[in-house]
Order: C-alpha cells, then sequence, then structure tokens
C-alpha cells in the first residue's frame, strides 16, 4: 500500500507536465520491486499547486504501511531514490521527499 502523491509547483507544471506523467508509470514499478507491492495496492497522484517561491518547486509524500524490512535505512534509501527519478522528470529541480509509516491497526482502504 504505497500512497504517493507529487505536488509540482504550477510554474515547473506548465514546463515539465510531459515527463513527470512519463515518469508515473516507472516510479509504480520501482515502488512494487522496492516495497514488495503488487500493483493494484499503488496509489499515485501527480498535483500541480501554488506554493511560495522559496520551497522545493517539488513535494512527493508517500505514505506506507510498516513491514519488518521496512527499516528507517531502508525507507531513507529508497525516498533517495524517488527523489533522484523526480528530479530527474522535473528537470533537475529542487524536491521535497517525506515519507510516513501508517499505524496498521488505524488503517483502512475501500476500494
Amino acid at each position: 500500500m504505497p500512497n504517493l502523491k507529487i505536488y509540482v509547483d504550477e510554474t515547473l507544471w506548465v514546463e515539465r507536465r510531459t515527463a513527470l506523467t512519463t515518469a508515473l508509470g516507472p516510479l509504480r514499478a520501482m515502488l512494487c520491486e522496492r516495497l514488495d507491492v503488487g500493483i493494484p495496492a499503488c496509489q499515485l497522484v501527480l498535483q500541480p499547486v501554488t506554493g511560495l517561491p522559496d520551497q522545493p518547486l517539488v513535494n512527493a509524500e508517500i505514505s506506507v504501511l510498516p513491514r519488518p524490512e521496512r527499516t528507517s535505512d531502508f525507507l531513507e534509501a529508497f525516498c533517495r531514490t524517488l527523489r533522484d527519478t523526480l528530479s530527474e522528470a522535473s528537470g533537475g529541480a529542487a524536491i521535497a521527499v517525506r515519507c510516513t509509516t501508517l499505524d496498521p491497526l488505524g488503517y483502512l482502504a475501500i476500494k
């Protein structure tokens, strides 16, 4: 269950929308492989936003359910890969990645 929300400043969205949209497929494949989940478990979205000029132009927020193998070191390395992939798709823009592990007892998904 990785839930990835990618917020892209509208100034960057105008020029990099196609590249960012094209990156969604490879991003999902990376999520599935690295986090050992199937495609139906993934939810990825791109959202153009208006932000302050001193903030990163791309902000990725990912939520995952904990597993023993998803240690802090593992998640940090995973987020670095995610940041690098988004940086390439955004033409080298500043990227912020935030990762949250969810409480499995408090998580519910109805599809």
